[in-house]
């Protein structure tokens, strides 16, 4: 089998999210287990990185689209194209995602409309578009990155929460549907990581986002990957936060939510 063959009989993953944080640690872990890639992300400029970068280290072939996720078209326009290509996708990574900080009444409607695209509508628009191939196939994996933010209400980050509740409820959900199919789904639940994302939701300044022990996003991208190959459905890294999900089932849901709101208050004498 020459050099393009062989690539061509390879495993494709589909990342979205992919060119920082939690996502791009994906990228690199699946170029080392010798999948090709699709990458979807709004910055062109890494996409274009990545892709240079990948394939001059590992045997594979990386697609970029610089596609942004809240744009409702986004997730047809990636299906079709890669259809017209004949690219099959095994494995579809559900990376893409972003928070906003502050009360209801005073954070942005238009941030928050374009967040609950990403964070939930596209999501849901790719895993249904990927799937049937998936059953056809008698072979897939999904992986939806949810957070432990999913386990119980968020005061000052309401809408937030509240999508990555519905990615965790979902995830299970489609998981039980597909037993015995061949397709597994796993559903990702980080706690505090070490990213850009408290700079993106404007919450630098709060209690939580200066947690010393942030876990590495690398660490968490290994921990999913780990999971996602043995067929969990959720995954939860690190015992600090399996222990402080499983807490929030045994305790009043009011004290739950004075605790969380205290979390992501401003720090004092800022």
């Amino acid at each position: 089998m020459n050099t393009t063959s062989k690539i061509q009989h390879q495993k494709t993953a589909l990342i979205t999210g992919a060119a920082s944080g939690i996502g791009y640690q994906f990228t690199q872990i699946f170029a080392r287990h010798n999948y090709n890639l699709v990458l979807v992300d709004k910055n062109e400029e890494k996409l274009t990185e990545i892709a240079e970068e990948l394939p001059k280290k590992f045997n594979i072939f990386v697609k970029t689209f610089a596609k942004d996720l809240s744009i409702p078209t986004s997730p047809e326009e990636i299906f079709t194209e890669l259809q017209q290509a004949s690219i099959k996708i095994d494995v579809l990574i559900n990376n893409a995602g972003f928070g906003t900080y502050g009360t209801f009444s005073e954070t942005d409607l238009t941030t928050e409309l374009k967040m609950l695209q990403v964070n939930i509508v596209s999501l849901t628009h790719l895993t249904k578009l990927f799937l049937k191939d998936m059953l056809e196939q008698d072979y897939g994996k999904i992986l939806n990155v949810a957070s432990a933010a999913a386990f119980q209400p968020g005061p000052l980050m309401a809408v937030y929460f509240a999508t990555k509740a519905y990615v965790l409820s979902f995830s299970e959900a489609i998981a039980n549907e597909l037993e015995g199919t061949g397709v597994s789904v796993t559903v990702l639940c980080p706690g505090p990581t070490a990213s850009q994302f408290q700079q993106t939701a404007a919450m630098e300044d709060s209690k939580i986002a200066s947690v010393n022990r942030m876990m590495k996003t690398e660490t968490v991208a290994k921990i999913g990957y780990r999971g996602l190959m043995t067929n969990k459905t959720v995954v939860i890294p690190g015992m600090r936060n399996k222990i402080l999900t499983q807490s929030v089932r045994f305790t009043p849901r009011n004290l739950v939510t004075k605790v969380v709101r205290s979390m992501h208050e401003l720090k004092k004498n800022k």
